[in-house]
């Protein structure tokens, strides 16, 4: 039974767990309904908690629902010039310090023939980045989001377009936020527990 003491466990595994309040998600009839809504919910309300679940991206939505731009760009050109001066110095010291053989009266390093090597480890180093950093700065895996328990949540991959204020937004209450989004043009919004 301590196994299913463990916070995140016990509400999976134990179904009269109590339940916590999460948000609120609402629906709306198309992307532009969608986008207005999510502007005035940031920028004329001031939430900052907002996200957009819609099944195609939605031009304009960041900076609608106030999500920053992404650092991935400025990691992955980071790691891909790691990659670069990775492959310099492996060829530099493996032709000119560790084994150092003339051939043909060629140079012991040069920079020309090291290249192809240069371009290959850049786009290997810059590959991995950009998946394994979008994973972890999406959080993903994630099997299990509080939003899947709106009932209309498997629209959002089909023809659904959905906005999310959770708990944590400084301006949250739970009553008044969902009562502010059928206010700005939600065919339905329901108070969602985690």
């Amino acid at each position: 039974m301590a196994l299913l003491e463990m916070d995140g466990l016990k509400r999976i595994f134990d179904p009269n767990a109590p339940k916590e309040l999460w948000g609120v998600v609402a629906e709306f009839e198309d992307e532009q309904a969608l986008l207005n809504a999510g502007e005035a919910m940031h920028h004329k309300h001031g939430y900052t908690k907002l996200d957009a679940l819609t099944p195609f991206p939605v031009h304009g939505m960041e900076a609608a629902i106030g999500i920053p731009r992404s650092i991935l760009g400025y990691i992955v050109i980071c790691i891909g010039l790691t990659g670069t001066i990775t492959a310099v110095l492996l060829q530099w010291w493996t032709g000119a310090v560790d084994y150092p053989l003339v051939i043909a009266g060629k140079p012991l390093f040069a920079f020309e023939f090291a290249m192809p090597i240069m371009f290959e480890l850049s786009v290997l180093f810059s590959a991995f980045t950009c998946v394994f950093g979008m994973l972890a700065l999406n959080g993903l895996p994630k099997f299990f989001h509080p939003a899947m328990q709106f009932p209309k949540f498997a629209r959002a991959t089909d023809d659904g377009f959905l906005l999310v204020v959770e708990k944590s937004d400084p301006k949250f209450s739970a009553v008044e936020t969902r009562q502010l989004l059928m206010s700005l043009g939600a065919t339905s919004a329901e108070i969602v527990e985690d």
